[in-house]
């Protein structure tokens, strides 16, 4: 099956199921789970693999077990390039994309730290966000409320020594092309702006 779009019929599905995340509801609908969302991102992932690296696409329910929400089932699909370090989603928003390093160890936020410190790797740093933000993409992370201990609070960097991982994303939301095949060529402009801060990363913080 080649790429033709994300389908509408996608995001409604969505829609409905925030509406109601229940067992009844997925069993009655899980058909144009399969047809409207599986399908069609499955196809994408395959064509988008040739360039990025093998996908995964993410189990649609929810882990409950230590969650005080309940309901079953995730109300978006994702889709993950491990490879790349690289991220898309759809939901009832439409189309969400990012990469970076979201997960991180122990030791990955320390090389973070160490690297953001330094001067020559974290100077380079700051370019890369200045660059991936003049692409309209948003800086995340997981980030600690004061500056780590070990590091000077008014270092020049401070602000970015609070992260213990970082990304940068995009809500593309739903323009006319996402049910279409040029979806895949957006996907890939919008993630060709995130890749500088990827490289960043996997120059100075890695894999473990």
């Amino acid at each position: 099956m080649s790429f033709t779009g994300i389908p509408t019929a996608a995001l409604d599905f969505y829609e409905d199921l925030e509406a109601d995340n229940s067992k009844a509801f997925w069993t009655a609908h899980k058909q144009v789970y399969d047809e409207q969302v599986k399908a069609p991102l499955e196809a994408l992932a395959h064509e988008l693999g040739k360039q990025f690296g093998e996908a995964k696409l993410f189990r649609p329910y929810r882990d409950v077990r230590f969650s005080k929400d309940k309901t079953p089932y995730k109300t978006h699909q994702g889709v993950y390039f491990g490879e790349s370090a690289l991220y898309l989603h759809v939901s009832a928003a439409g189309l969400f994309v990012a990469g970076g390093y979201w997960d991180t160890s122990s030791a990955q936020v320390e090389r973070l730290r160490r690297a953001v410190a330094d001067d020559v790797a974290g100077a380079e740093l700051e370019r890369t966000l200045a660059a991936v933000k003049r692409k309209k993409l948003d800086i995340g992370g997981q980030r600690l409320t004061r500056v780590p201990s070990g590091y000077d609070k008014d270092h020049p960097r401070a602000d970015l020594l609070k992260y213990k991982s970082l990304t940068a994303s995009a809500t593309l939301g739903c323009p006319a092309w996402l049910s279409t095949p040029k979806a895949k060529a957006e996907i890939v402009k919008a993630w060709r702006g995130i890749t500088p801060l990827v490289a960043w990363l996997s120059t100075h913080v890695g894999r473990d």
